[in-house]
C-alpha cells in the first residue's frame, strides 16, 4: 500500500529557563517590554506532523511518501528520514525561507513563551500531487495532516479531483480553520482523524451532528489520551480500544502523531480497524516513553510482547509485522 503524508515539516528548539518569568516582569511596565532570559539547557528536535508520522510508519516497515516543504537547512533532517526509510523526494525546498521553526523556552513553573516560524511551510500550497503519483506509480492513500491551511484545502479538493482516497486529520489546524473550510477538508474522506475535543470543536463550526460526520466519511477514529481510542463507521458499531500500559511517562510530545502512524501502518498490512487501534496505541506509548517524537527505537520482538502483553496474542499482527528487525 503506498501511502503519502502530507504535513507541516519542522525543528523544534526547546530551552530551560532556570527561574521564573513572573519574577523579570513589571506590572506598570508590560506595554515596553526588553527582556532577555540566559538559559541553561537547549534541545534541538525534529517535528513536524509529517515526518513524525513518516517516521513512524516507516519504524513499522512501511515506505511512506512525504509531501511538505522545507528550507535549504533540512538536508542533515532529510537525510535522518531517509536514513530511516521515508521517501524524501517529493519534499519541497524552499529557496527563500528557512525550515518552520519552534522555539519555546520553559520556565521553572512550565509557564512557556514560544513562537513559531512558519517559513517554508507556506509553499506548501504550491505542491501538486499529480506528478508525485505519477513517480511513484500511484498512491492508494493520501494523508492531509496538519500544515499551511491552504495547502491542506489544495491537498483535499485534489484528491477528490484525482479520485485519490484520503485521510482528513485536521488537529491543531481544527482550531484556526472557519465552519466551512473544515467541511471542504472533512467531505469525502475515507478516514478522520481527531481527538475528543478536536471533535466536539468540529461539530460546533461546521453545525454537523456525529451523524451527519458519519455520512460523509468512511472512518472515524477518535482519539481519548489515557481512554484509548474508538471507531465508528455509518451503521457499524462503534469498536473501543484501550490505550497500552506505559513502563512511565516521559513525554507525550508526538504520541498522537505515532497512533496514527500504527493505525495506518495497520491498514497498510490488512488489519481490521481494532487490530490498527491496537498497533498505533502500542506505538503511541514507544513515544510516551521517549524524549523526542523520533527517538524511539524497539525490536520486532519487543513490539509484539509489549503488544501482546497489551490487548492479548494475535498472529495477524505478528504476521504482518515479520519484515521488522528481530532481537
Amino acid at each position: 500500500m503506498k501511502i503519502a503524508v502530507t504535513g507541516s515539516i519542522a525543528v523544534d528548539h526547546l530551552m530551560k529557563f532556570p527561574g521564573r518569568f513572573r519574577d523579570s516582569l513589571v506590572a506598570d511596565k508590560l506595554s515596553a517590554v526588553s527582556l532577555s532570559f540566559l538559559v541553561d539547557d537547549l534541545q534541538i528536535r525534529r517535528g513536524g506532523v509529517g515526518p513524525n508520522i513518516a517516521f513512524g510508519l516507516a519504524k513499522l516497515g512501511v515506505k511512506p511518501i512525504l509531501i511538505g516543504a522545507a528550507g535549504s537547512d533540512f538536508a542533515e533532517y532529510a537525510s535522518w528520514l531517509e536514513r530511516h526509510g521515508v521517501d524524501i523526494d517529493s519534499v519541497k525546498i524552499s529557496e527563500v525561507h528557512q525550515t518552520a521553526r519552534f522555539v519555546c523556552t520553559t520556565d521553572v513553573e512550565r509557564n512557556q513563551i514560544a513562537s513559531f516560524y512558519t517559513g517554508a511551510m507556506s509553499e506548501a500550497r504550491d505542491i501538486e500531487l499529480g506528478p508525485i503519483a505519477e513517480r511513484v506509480g500511484g498512491l492508494d492513500l493520501v494523508v492531509i495532516s496538519p500544515n499551511d491551511p491552504d495547502a491542506m484545502l489544495r491537498h483535499t479538493e485534489e484528491c477528490r479531483q484525482r479520485g485519490l482516497a484520503f485521510v482528513a486529520d485536521p488537529s491543531q489546524q481544527m482550531a484556526r480553520m472557519d465552519g466551512p473550510e473544515i467541511r471542504q477538508l472533512i467531505e469525502g474522506a475515507a478516514y478522520l482523524f481527531t481527538n475528543e475535543y478536536e471533535s466536539a470543536l468540529m461539530f460546533k463550526k461546521t453545525g454537523w451532528t456525529k451523524n451527519d460526520v458519519l455520512e460523509r466519511v468512511g472512518v472515524c477514529v477518535t482519539t481519548m489520551g489515557p481512554e484509548g481510542a474508538s471507531v465508528e463507521a455509518h451503521g457499524l458499531e462503534t469498536i473501543s480500544v484501550s490505550s497500552a500500559p506505559e513502563k512511565n511517562k516521559v513525554d507525550p510530545t508526538g504520541v498522537g502523531d505515532a497512533f496514527r502512524s500504527g493505525f495506518l501502518a495497520g491498514l497498510s498490512y490488512g488489519l481490521d480497524p481494532k487490530q490498527c487501534c491496537q498497533t498505533g496505541a502500542m506505538l503511541a506509548t514507544f513515544v510516551l516513553e521517549t524524549v523526542g517524537t523520533q527517538e524511539y527505537t524497539f525490536s520486532r520482538g519487543e513490539f509484539i510482547r509489549r503488544l501482546s502483553e497489551s490487548y492479548g496474542p494475535d498472529e495477524k499482527i505478528e504476521l504482518a509485522l515479520s519484515t521488522l528487525a528481530r532481537d
